[in-house]
């Protein structure tokens, strides 16, 4: 079954796509955007339609306590009781994202488990199909809710607390806005999604996952599909930067205590540090701040308090650590030299992971037997596997983005690319099930 071709149905996953990207469609001039924040209606008809694609493909559809929908395959000869090989998405997205982001990984897994009914194949173990909830971060949590959940690193009970506080919130159309808060429990029991138990990622004996490079190293190379390496760490800063408020008319300039000043320095002295880090590291390492509230935010006033958020990456934890001391160090700088009082949280820190090298093998050697390219690549962005990947062997596998262009109604991969990293992802994915030896 190693190197076995398989008749994936690049139509099929087209109009698999293209029926989830009206889910939360949203008017552009150009290209096909979607918002589909979780627990919102828009979710609710995606997931709703996964579901039902799913059974229609003879899976066993279960639902765990935070949203996260798993289809099983168990065909007579499997051995039921072998840990499943797992693969699988999100179907969430930022707002008015593109189409492919997660969906792509979704239908493709189940693309795949169709593709091996058709050819009449028995893999050895069960394969399962998931969905996870809330990877995008724009509601309830930073991201990778539900496969922090599935591997055990965030407990459900306060997975199921979280509310949509932030700034961007759900509505029932999926627009963002404001309204009182809800829970993910709340959210998760309007759209019907509330099931029961753990979906538990330690228990599969692999992981694949396929998803849009969302950059242009696979267009510059020439290569169908990325194989990635490993997926980089994130650490995401909130901060504030105190000074004074003032009349711009009549505060001199040497009286001031301008906190914008103050962070307009915090974000370049960022970026030198990033730029240097990148030098060290291949181009790896980024930190970007992307977030400024200024307050009270007048034309004529001298700005009194600036609230930030900032993101720091490396494929090297020690790299986000040197880059958040020096953010720290400079915050400390800024009182010294302006006068201003500064405060620095870490909220969201999840170390790189690298992928198995059994799911880059089986990757690569399927790449090898269909006769389609497959490069080395780290990944920038992070995705559910990077948390599946410190409880299992998980891989993950890219395919090309035309222009780099994602989370945006641009994003786009040509239709031919999704058939053969499809074609790809399910000889690997038959290739991990084949064997029953953990």
């Amino acid at each position: 079954m190693t190197a076995r071709r398989f008749p994936v149905d690049g139509e099929r996953l087209r109009r698999d796509i293209e029926r989830n990207a009206q889910f939360g469609a949203t008017a552009t001039d150009e290209g096909q955007g979607r918002t589909v924040l979780p627990g919102t209606e828009p979710n609710r008809r995606a997931r709703e339609n996964l579901v039902n694609r799913m059974v229609a493909a003879d899976l066993d559809v279960t639902v765990d306590a935070v949203g996260n929908v798993a289809g099983t395959w168990r065909p007579d000869g499997c051995e039921t009781d072998a840990a499943p090989v797992a693969v699988g998405s999100h179907l969430d997205s930022v707002p008015n994202g593109g189409i492919f982001d997660g969906p792509l990984g979704v239908y493709a897994g189940l693309e795949a488990v169709r593709a091996m009914q058709d050819a009449g194949v028995t893999p050895m173990r069960p394969i399962q199909v998931v969905a996870f909830t809330g990877e995008e971060g724009t509601r309830f949590a930073d991201g990778v809710l539900g496969s922090s959940v599935a591997a055990g690193l965030l407990a459900v009970e306060e997975a199921l607390a979280l509310t949509d506080d932030s700034e961007v919130r759900g509505t029932a159309d999926g627009r963002t806005g404001g309204g009182d808060e809800v829970t993910l429990r709340e959210a998760l029991d309007g759209i019907g999604f509330h099931g029961e138990g753990r979906l538990d990622a330690s228990e599969w004996h692999a992981w694949l996952e396929l998803h849009v490079e969302q950059g242009e190293r696979l267009e510059d190379l020439g290569a169908p599909a990325g194989v990635v390496t490993s997926i980089t760490g994130t650490a995401r800063l909130r901060g504030t930067i105190e000074g004074e408020a003032a009349h711009s008319g009549t505060t001199a300039m040497a009286g001031r205590t301008d906190a914008l000043a103050a962070a307009s320095e915090f974000v370049l002295a960022l970026e030198d540090a990033a730029r240097e880090a990148a030098a060290d590291t291949d181009g790896t390492a980024v930190g970007t701040v992307g977030e400024l509230d200024v307050d009270p935010g007048a034309v004529n006033v001298v700005p009194g308090e600036v609230a930030f958020s900032a993101d720091i990456r490396d494929v090297d934890g020690a790299v986000i650590d040197r880059l958040v001391d020096r953010a720290e160090s400079t915050l400390a700088d800024l009182e010294t030299e302006r006068g201003v009082e500064t405060s620095l949280d870490r909220p969201y820190d999840v170390p790189p992971v690298d992928m198995a090298a059994t799911c880059r093998t089986a990757l690569h050697d399927a790449g090898d037997a269909l006769d389609i390219e497959t490069a080395d690549l780290h990944s920038g962005a992070g995705h559910d596997s990077m948390q599946v990947g410190r409880v299992t062997d998980a891989g993950l596998l890219f395919a090309p983005s035309r222009d780099g262009h994602s989370h945006n109604p641009l994003e786009w991969t040509d239709w031919a690319d999704c058939a053969a990293a499809t074609a790809v992802l399910t000889t690997a994915l038959a290739s991990l099930a084949e064997s029953t030896t953990d």
